[in-house]
């Protein structure tokens, strides 16, 4: 099996399995709230998860919230800050090629009556800053943005907008979608300076129902679940030792091998562009994307027709965002960027992770010639 998906998800490395069978099967199992020794037990397990979380991170333990995803996290980041921070304003700046836990939020502030101002995006998929400039204002209470699309692989060029918020509107806060970037950029939101991030494990080798909020130290965010008041009143319910845990271990175990796997995953995104290049398939990833994901549009084939014929090899890869894909619309995120239809309607998104290798992507190539041959497309 060649597994070209990550961006959708991953498989859970080992140790992720190990840690969560041992806080399943040892002496963690109670709950983290109770005062008897397996409540403490599991309470002190649970704040070394945080902490090592927060570590991996470059913040401090009571800026994370442990969620059940990156969704969540988002929900919880855009509606809380709004809700706590009424007096901000009504005005939100995004762009229309965020994920769609974001997209869907703007549309439900726009029927709650915020103002939502899109910022057009290049074919770089990168937002237009000079665009940016001329909207951005007092009356913005907030911004977000995507560090890495999950489609393109486009990397945001937060440095500059951090500059353009502190010369125009100091005061709008922002929200970083870290999804797609965890494990695979340096991420330290000490100096990064943003205000809310969110973060999933099941992206980075860990297992689905996981994720994190970032909520900086002093920005104000209203809870999204109440109850009992866990995690500071932030999101109640009783806190998950193994999900936690799993969290923790993915984290340092993607820390760790980030620079060898960037630099096998660069090898591989780099001998793919060319070889798909050369059979006149168009990649619609910017030079500069991120190379752990790889957009490419194969000439004469609809993206779902060559989606399931390399399923017919065990080679998995996707057409959209795989919370799209199931609506068989061409990317938003593609049209966004300007590519035509022609391409988008052609476009599948390969997407790689540490544990991928050149033989895989070498087989892919020998897979896709044998894929025209078979059709009788000559694209050589």
């Amino acid at each position: 099996m060649i597994y070209f998906d990550n961006s959708a998800t991953t498989k859970p490395c080992d140790e992720v399995i190990r840690v969560i069978n041992e806080d399943l099967t040892g002496e963690n199992w109670g709950n983290p709230g109770s005062l008897h020794k397996l409540g403490m037990n599991a309470a002190k397990a649970y704040e070394q998860a945080l902490s090592d979380c927060a570590s991996c991170l470059s913040c401090r333990d009571d800026e994370l919230i442990f969620t059940s995803c990156g969704t969540e996290s988002a929900n919880t980041a855009i509606f809380g800050y709004l809700k706590a921070n009424p007096r901000k304003g009504k005005t939100v700046i995004t762009t229309r090629t965020e994920h769609k836990c974001t997209l869907e939020t703007m549309e439900e502030l726009v029927r709650l009556g915020y103002d939502v101002r899109y910022i057009s995006v290049g074919k770089n998929g990168k937002p237009d800053l000079d665009e940016l400039r001329s909207v951005l204002d007092d009356q913005v209470a907030l911004m977000c943005f995507t560090h890495v699309n999950n489609e393109s692989g486009s990397i945001l060029p937060l440095e500059k907008i951090m500059d353009i918020r502190k010369d125009i509107a100091p005061d709008a806060a922002i929200y970083l979608d870290c999804v797609q970037s965890l494990g695979k950029l340096e991420i330290n939101l000490k100096s990064m300076g943003v205000d809310m991030a969110s973060f999933s494990g099941h992206k980075i080798h860990g297992i689905k129902g996981v994720g994190l909020l970032y909520i900086r130290h002093g920005v104000k965010v209203s809870p999204y679940i109440l109850g009992g008041g866990q995690q500071n009143n932030m999101r109640s319910g009783t806190q998950s030792l193994p999900l936690a845990a799993s969290m923790a271990v993915a984290m340092k175990e993607a820390q760790k091998a980030r620079a060898g796997a960037y630099e096998e995953v660069s090898r591989i995104n780099a001998y793919l562009r060319e070889e798909l290049t050369k059979r006149k398939a168009t990649v619609n990833s910017p030079a500069d994307a991120l190379p752990f994901v790889l957009n490419v549009a194969f000439r004469n084939f609809q993206s779902e027709t060559m989606l399931h014929c390399l399923e017919m090899y065990d080679i998995y890869i996707s057409t959209v965002s795989a919370c799209s894909s199931k609506s068989k619309k061409t990317s938003y995120v593609l049209e966004a960027m300007g590519i035509d239809r022609s391409i988008s309607s052609n476009s599948v998104r390969l997407s790689f992770s540490r544990y991928n290798t050149m033989d895989e992507a070498r087989s892919f190539v020998e897979k896709i010639d044998q894929i025209y041959d078979l059709y009788e497309v000559n694209v050589r």
